[in-house]
């Protein structure tokens, strides 16, 4: 779960980081609001789940109320990488003399977390990465450990190179540390932490992401979910037992198990074709579920054809017919479906949908069910 600026920097807060003054608002009216509550000049900065929001003009400083609302006005009428802005964030502007990138993020390579300081801050960190490595400093953390005291002036030493910056700064470096640690994120970043002329280190802007699976631990997180800006079909999936991505592809896959998933929609591309979703409905084979993941994939427009490719142990293949059957007969099906059964009472699986006369394509592999659904979506696409 990705958190927006706000909802980061409320967190951050809560751990005891400086951050502006801000208030979030949605329409104009709450715009002005917030301007009664805040000191000029002011910053007005979109609020959307993708970076690039300053070259897209989706941050503003303004220095009156006017000049305030007439930013807001167009800055809550655009999209920024097609996606509709529907509300901003306005902060108290800061003087910025120096600015700098501190971070935590899981390093899954190294079964840790990676604490990562920059002197380079404001920019991309991906392209600081590319084009100047030298400029980023990496240490992995021990989550059982932290990030020791003296570990903790030493990089800060790195990154600031000044003792005043270093007292304010080695603290922030373990606080940021623990945030993430605390929250369970699999990033906690700051971008950029700034030095304002009188010295001072403020989080200007931040973001955390979430791990999902130990959002249970956290149910005041969980109120901070974005719904504006979440896949709803992704969330419906979720609270049915179900685990569904959604990708940019025309063959719809329905498999059980997240490496057989993986693997369905290598050979999927193996052959020629494109994943519209990556749809694990897990080892319960409970007919309800293979009925809502069909609906869910059959609102994609873009989906041509549907490839079931089931391998059965603790799930049942005749449940995963029952459910097909049942879809089949209260909902409209407008696409071709490719069916490969496999395992656990597949006898009885093939039987059903014998008897039942779908129009299905059957499949005894998964590299034929794969080439069928390919040559399928081409051809319908076609």
């Amino acid at each position: 779960m990705k958190l927006l600026e706000y909802a980061s920097k409320e967190v951050l807060a809560s751990f005891g980081f400086p951050v502006q003054k801000g208030v979030l608002a949605h329409t104009l009216e709450e715009v002005e609001q917030a301007l009664a509550e805040l000191s000029f000049p002011v910053v007005i900065k979109a609020q959307v789940p993708v970076g690039g929001r300053g070259k897209a003009g989706g941050i503003k400083l303004a220095q009156t109320r006017e000049e305030a609302l007439e930013k807001a006005r167009a800055i809550l009428g655009m999209e920024i990488k097609g996606i509709p802005v529907k509300k901003v964030l306005i902060t108290e502007a800061v003087d910025i003399e120096k600015e700098y990138y501190v971070g935590v993020v899981l390093d899954r390579r190294n079964q840790t977390f990676t604490l990562m300081v920059s002197p380079e801050g404001g920019v991309d960190i991906e392209e600081v990465a590319r084009t100047r490595p030298e400029a980023i400093l990496k240490y992995p953390v021990d989550v059982l450990m932290g990030l020791p005291d003296y570990k903790a002036r030493e990089i800060a030493f790195w990154l600031f190179g000044d003792w005043g910056l270093v007292k304010q700064g080695a603290p922030l470096l373990k606080k940021l540390v623990e945030t993430a640690l605390a929250v369970d994120a699999q990033l906690a970043e700051i971008n950029p932490l700034v030095k304002t002329p009188e010295g001072k280190l403020v989080a200007v802007d931040a973001k955390i992401l979430l791990d999902d699976n130990a959002l249970f631990r956290h149910p005041d997180l969980e109120g901070k979910r974005d719904m504006d800006y979440e896949n709803k079909e992704e969330l419906e999936a979720k609270e049915a037992g179900l685990s569904f991505v959604k990708l940019d592809g025309n063959i719809g896959c329905v498999v059980n198990g997240a490496g057989l998933a993986m693997a369905t929609m290598d050979v999927v591309k193996h052959f020629g074709g494109e994943p519209a979703n990556f749809l694990d409905i897990g080892g319960s084979s409970r007919p309800e579920k293979v009925i809502k993941a069909l609906d869910i994939i059959l609102r994609d427009p873009r989906v041509k054809v549907i490839f079931f490719n089931i391998f059965g142990g603790i799930t049942r293949t005749d449940d995963v017919a029952r459910g097909l059957i049942e879809v089949f007969r209260t909902r409209e099906v407008p696409v071709p479906v490719v069916i490969r059964l496999t395992g656990t009472n597949e006898e009885i699986a093939h039987r059903m949908l014998q008897e039942s006369g779908l129009p299905l394509i059957v499949a005894t592999t998964m590299a034929e069910g794969a080439q069928k659904a390919v040559a399928l979506a081409k051809g319908v696409a076609g």
